[in-house]
């Protein structure tokens, strides 16, 4: 198996959280109740920063002329970038959750066109400047039901729908602003796990997806898989803070256009329950 540096330093992350935790699991949180901490709450608030690495390809056709396979990355020089992120949980019952996510993620560089590309019927020849931008608006609605819950943990499904929106544009002095955008609400089924090695310390996974069966629309096409992993260190039954690795892949193609659209990375963030 190989291991990316990213992915060590994520698990480097929750061995942290594991040494952090043993003491204070052992002289704080020391109750006669096998409970975890931070498992007693209606409503569950996450704020916190993702730095994921970037890897986009998008191709547009327009007038008959096939569109190149833009990689933003190597052909216009888009970078990592930090992005806020919030996330809500609802609780009314023990086994059940509501589910609110959002991410706006955003990418932009100015760079020298190193190959020929064509977008949108206009051909980009190599020494031409260029301004390119991303922005990646990812909602998630759902619902989570705990088919296992016990003390020290619990296994769950997550049904939701993630609603997209994504632009991407190019913009040069000789052509002016060239752009695709695409939007709609994307079902996705999944499952959570969750388990609790120490009273204030849960380690978490989940992971949602969505495929498109092949011969529904010879016109569309898509897939979408988030995966996130994550350790939860609950300093009270109010306040905490997570580390967890995170990926995003969205690919389809529609029309005259086509996407493949993949973030991953380290985020930490602050959570607040009442």
């Amino acid at each position: 198996m190989t291991y990316t540096p990213r992915a060590v330093v994520a698990a480097g992350g929750l061995a942290t959280l594991l040494a952090l935790a043993s003491p204070a699991d052992a002289q704080v949180f020391r109750q006669p109740s096998d409970v975890p901490i931070g498992e007693n709450y209606h409503v569950e608030i996450l704020g916190g920063m993702w730095n994921p690495t970037p890897d986009i390809t998008i191709s547009s056709d327009a007038f008959g002329i096939a569109g190149t396979d833009i990689n933003f990355t190597t052909d216009l020089g888009i970078t990592a970038q930090r992005f806020g992120e919030v996330r809500v949980r609802l609780r009314p019952g023990r086994k059940h959750r509501f589910r609110i996510d959002y991410v706006p993620i955003r990418y932009s560089a100015q760079s020298v066109v190193e190959r020929r590309l064509v977008f949108r019927g206009i051909a980009y020849d190599v020494g031409v400047p260029v301004s390119s931008t991303i922005t990646w608006n990812a909602w998630r609605f759902g619902y989570e039901y705990d088919i296992v819950h016990r003390s020290r943990g619990y296994f769950g499904i997550i049904v939701e729908a993630k609603y997209t929106e994504v632009e991407a544009s190019l913009d040069a002095a000789a052509f002016g602003r060239e752009f695709i955008r695409a939007r709609a609400p994307i079902p996705a089924i999944g499952g959570v796990l969750r388990v609790y090695p120490l009273r204030v310390l849960g380690i978490t996974a989940e992971v949602t997806g969505f495929r498109l069966p092949e011969g529904i629309d010879e016109n569309f096409s898509g897939e979408y898989i988030d995966f996130d992993v994550y350790g939860s260190l609950n300093f009270t039954e109010n306040i905490g803070a997570q580390i967890g690795y995170r990926s995003l892949d969205l690919s389809g193609s529609f029309e005259e256009d086509s996407a493949s659209l993949k973030v991953e990375g380290i985020y930490v963030a602050a959570l607040l329950r009442f």
